[in-house]
């Protein structure tokens, strides 16, 4: 192990990331003492599955299950459990990591405890991005909030929900399969700065046969009115409704490493292998990492997993760890359409089909490299194919 001995690892924070960081480190050798420490009661579990399966019924469909890519939790079980962790760490749950102090290696707990270390992987996330303080406004980042958010469309409530990206579209289409009337607020078309214009498209067409209505918009508050809250669009057109959902964003959390000025901007810049300096590692939804675009946080689970992965390895063996070479790997579901996308989207124009073809119906699709620098990107639409065929298909032509 490179940078002297290593006999005491600590994980901060308890998501897929951190919980893929802890598997790889015992499986590159670690056999020290490791503490995971997540802010949540919760043991890690799929977060995916809370816009989908979990907001309806709770049960997964078992697609994609074992594919390392979080599509279900496999048959019979609920969609947003994983299996027990194996990496035999110590976890602390329910406490939050409130300071780090790299000169002294220490990070620093919200319940006085102070965990000293050799290696630290910084693995905290991020939150939603709110419009208001106000209580009225709901949002679904973790577990507690699909939950509630479930229990409160068992009652048929009007909705209006806040932002057209994939999360937002994902909550309209679980609130209009549980019989809510729904209003989604958008900038512009859904979907169109994630996917582009033409499966953006489909998906919006779909979206409207199942009854739900658009709002495009340049930018919408929540504001109170009396004793509700009501959506104030810049046009000044009110929507009001008994339930308001927003999903416009995330926010690292990254505040508890103000004195250590490792996120300046919000995010934490890494390497190639994902370690901000030889003993410290940052993965997931708080990580810069360099793409063929410059550097981005790519809030996905498959990014979280891959970089997880080469970090864990790399604050083991440093540089004799091969870089990370990631491959963006998207997919949601939504008003009866299934989507998996590899590469990096969104793309103009229309595909090419190796299978099937316009109009929604079941197709496998992609596009070319546009400017040498992206690669190619493919698309299965409803349509059942394993993920390394998927990833083949992007693969430059010999």
């Amino acid at each position: 192990m490179s940078g002297g001995t290593v006999d005491r690892v600590v994980v901060v924070g308890n998501g897929i990331a951190g919980l893929t960081a802890a598997d790889t480190l015992r499986e590159a050798g670690f056999d020290g003492e490791l503490t995971v420490v997540g802010d949540e009661p919760h043991p890690a579990y799929s977060r995916p599955a809370l816009s989908k399966a979990l907001l309806l019924d709770g049960e997964g469909d078992g697609d994609g299950a074992g594919d390392g890519d979080g599509e279900g939790a496999g048959s019979g079980t609920a969609a947003h459990e994983l299996p027990p962790a194996g990496h035999g760490a110590t976890e602390l749950l329910g406490v939050r990591a409130t300071g780090l102090s790299l000169d002294r290696r220490l990070v620093t707990l919200d319940d006085g405890t102070a965990l000293p270390y050799d290696r630290l992987v910084l693995a905290t996330g991020s939150r939603a991005r709110r419009l208001s303080g106000l209580p009225e406004e709901l949002t679904l980042r973790g577990l507690d909030d699909a939950l509630s958010l479930r229990s409160r469309l068992a009652g048929r409530p009007s909705v209006v929900v806040i932002g057209g990206g994939p999360l937002g579209m994902e909550i309209a289409s679980g609130c209009l399969a549980a019989g809510c009337r729904v209003t989604l607020v958008s900038q512009g078309m859904p979907l169109t700065a994630q996917l582009g214009p033409y499966l953006a498209g489909v998906f919006v067409k779909a979206a409207l046969d199942q009854g739900l209505t658009i709002v495009e918009t340049g930018s919408a508050r929540i504001e109170r009115r009396g004793e509700s809250a009501r959506v104030v669009l810049d046009e000044g057109a009110v929507l009001e409704a008994e339930m308001l959902v927003s999903a416009v964003g995330d926010i690292p959390n990254t505040e508890w490493l103000a004195e250590t000025g490792l996120a300046p901007k919000g995010a934490v810049t890494v390497d190639s292998r994902g370690l901000v300096r030889p003993d410290v590692a940052a993965v997931g939804d708080l990580a810069a990492f360099p793409t063929p675009h410059g550097l981005r946080r790519v809030p996905f689970w498959s990014s979280a997993i891959e970089q997880a992965k080469t970090a864990a390895r790399a604050l083991l063996h440093g540089d004799d760890t091969p870089p990370l070479r990631f491959q963006p790997y998207f997919w949601t579901e939504q008003f009866g359409l299934s989507l998996k996308a590899v590469g990096y989207l969104p793309r103009d124009g229309e595909p090419a089909y190796a299978d099937g073809g316009p109009g929604g119906g079941p197709a496998l699709m992609s596009w070319p490299d546009e400017d040498g620098a992206g690669g190619r990107a493919a698309a299965a639409l409803n349509y059942r194919i394993p993920i390394p065929r998927l990833r083949r298909m992007t693969a430059p032509a010999s």
